[in-house]
């Protein structure tokens, strides 16, 4: 007997990965309503969408900011998609003030992503990790494993698309972006964002 699929969980797929409505209700009966399953099963058969369209050109969009309560935290954001009519879209316009208000959020985010990290800070990070000292004594071997599994966290942190949402700790601001491919149907990309703290780096000399 096939088991019931309420029409939340088909919404709630098809807004994770873009497939249609009837290959997610297909998906969620063999997978007995789990939707991770029943992503991973979508994914193999090539109907999950987002990852494709994620590498299509985003040109068009907007720029947004965010100013904190008080005045003290403001953030320019630009969000890409590819065209005009889903810049207008209520929900990449909130897509974007939601980036926003995370980018104040996280003051340790300097990057979009690590492809967006320069080499030079990579390098830095790689030579402060390898002199640390609770390694000194740990084969080569060991501290290879050790350096690289410190170095991804430590970018990762650096990055904006690995944070988890302020909104929902449930997913990262990864997913939230794929969620809204999913939904809008084009590629979405953040292209750079810079944050502003009142009287950071005013020279009193």
């Amino acid at each position: 007997m096939k088991i019931r699929i309420s029409p939340h969980c088909v919404k709630e797929l098809r807004v994770k990965t873009g497939a249609g409505m009837m290959d997610c209700k297909k998906a969620l009966q063999a997978a007995n309503g789990n939707i991770e399953i029943a992503i991973e099963t979508l994914r193999k058969k090539g109907l999950a969408s987002a990852d494709k369209k994620s590498m299509r050109s985003a040109t068009e969009g907007i720029i947004d900011s965010y100013i904190h309560i008080g005045s003290r935290i403001g953030v320019l954001i630009e969000l890409n998609c590819e065209t005009d009519f889903v810049a207008r879209r209520i929900e990449f316009q909130k897509l974007a003030k939601d980036l926003a208000m995370q980018v104040a959020a996280c003051q340790g985010v300097s990057y979009v992503s690590i492809e967006h990290i320069p080499q030079y800070i990579i390098d830095r990070e790689i030579r402060i990790e390898s002199e640390r000292e609770d390694i000194i004594n740990k084969s080569s071997e060991m501290k290879d494993k050790i350096i690289k599994a410190r170095i991804d966290k430590r970018l990762k942190e650096m990055c904006l698309i690995y944070q988890p949402f302020i909104k929902d700790q449930n997913i990262v601001i990864e997913d939230l972006i794929k969620q809204n491919i999913a939904l809008l149907g084009e590629n979405i990309k953040v292209r750079r964002f810079q944050r502003f703290l009142l009287g950071e780096k005013i020279d009193l000399n």
